[in-house]
């Protein structure tokens, strides 16, 4: 397709459900297959039951999982390739929907755990999905993909195509970034990831052992070893209180409030992770990209591990 990235078009359907609108499916189809060469992978429209934070009835989790299956069939029928189509299975509803999913051979299927759910209760949903996505041997017999998937533990452990999470992103913003264990002379993605906050206002910068500037030494040369390696630096500003009526230069950006109708403004004297919200999120990317790279393959789901929430 002459691209070098591949696309993800999810349908919105989550979020337009929590703005109380609806999404036109005639012209969902329409703009996908306009635009059919510009994305490897489309999702279904499916369809979200009851109202945002109101008690939902079976009826009504039925109701949507029929229409949204009657959606996919419709997308298919429109000429959308089922090899790059995704329907998507919710937690909630019924298990005669995925085992339909399987039976009649759609090649690309979407799991979402329920965002009100412990890791824990996504678990033994997601133990109840393999026994109809992989074999007795827990290899994938069609392709799945996670839906709003964060949880490192939930990646490990189960054999998915692909996942999607938006939390590289979200850590970046809250000025935190994601640093893996070292064991020996190597980095390791088996237990828990270290979330260390560098930016420059953070306000944990004096809270010991969450900044990185109150970390214990010997933590801190770890972190800052796992930085240089990746290519990034540390970065340095410096603050000032500033009229409202200040104009930013090139390398100052707004800090917040100040007393008396004054602002603080953040001038950035060496651009890095402290002061970058972008270097923070292309490091946790390759945290991620990483963290994939670890995972063994063949990649097969073992039925009856302990639980290891790490």
């Amino acid at each position: 397709m002459g691209r070098s990235a591949s696309l993800f078009l999810d349908s919105g359907a989550f979020s337009a459900w929590t703005r109380g609108q609806s999404i036109n499916l005639d012209q969902y189809i329409s703009f996908c297959l306009e635009n059919l060469d510009k994305f490897d992978v489309i999702t279904n429209l499916d369809v979200i039951p009851g109202e945002p934070f109101k008690p939902v009835t079976e009826e009504q989790i039925e109701e949507s999982a029929r229409k949204g299956w009657e959606n996919y069939m419709r997308m298919v029928s429109a000429g959308i390739p089922k090899d790059r189509l995704i329907h998507v299975f919710h937690q909630g509803e019924s298990f005669k929907w995925l085992e339909r999913m399987v039976k009649e051979g759609i090649p690309y299927i979407g799991l979402s755990p329920a965002n009100d759910q412990t890791t824990k209760q996504k678990m033994a949903w997601l133990g109840r999905c393999m026994d109809y996505v992989t074999d007795d041997d827990g290899f994938p017999v069609v392709k799945f993909h996670g839906f709003g998937v964060t949880s490192l533990t939930l990646m490990a452990r189960y054999p998915w195509y692909s996942v999607d999470s938006t939390s590289w992103n979200v850590y970046a913003r809250y000025g935190i970034i994601l640093v893996p264990k070292r064991r020996g002379t190597a980095w390791v993605y088996d237990e828990n990831a270290e979330s260390i906050f560098v930016s420059s206002r953070s306000p944990y910068k004096k809270l010991k052992g969450k900044h990185i500037e109150s970390l214990p030494p010997r933590q801190r040369d770890v972190v800052l070893q796992y930085i240089t390696e990746k290519g990034y630096r540390m970065g340095k500003s410096r603050f000032e209180i500033v009229p409202e009526t200040h104009k930013l230069r090139e390398n100052e950006q707004w800090a917040g409030k100040a007393e008396n109708g004054k602002r603080m403004v953040e001038i950035i004297e060496d651009p890095g992770l402290t002061n970058s919200f972008e270097d923070r999120a292309m490091i946790n990317m390759e945290f991620f990209q990483d963290f994939e790279k670890s995972l063994p393959l063949p990649r097969r789901f073992i039925r009856n591990r302990a639980v290891s929430l790490f």
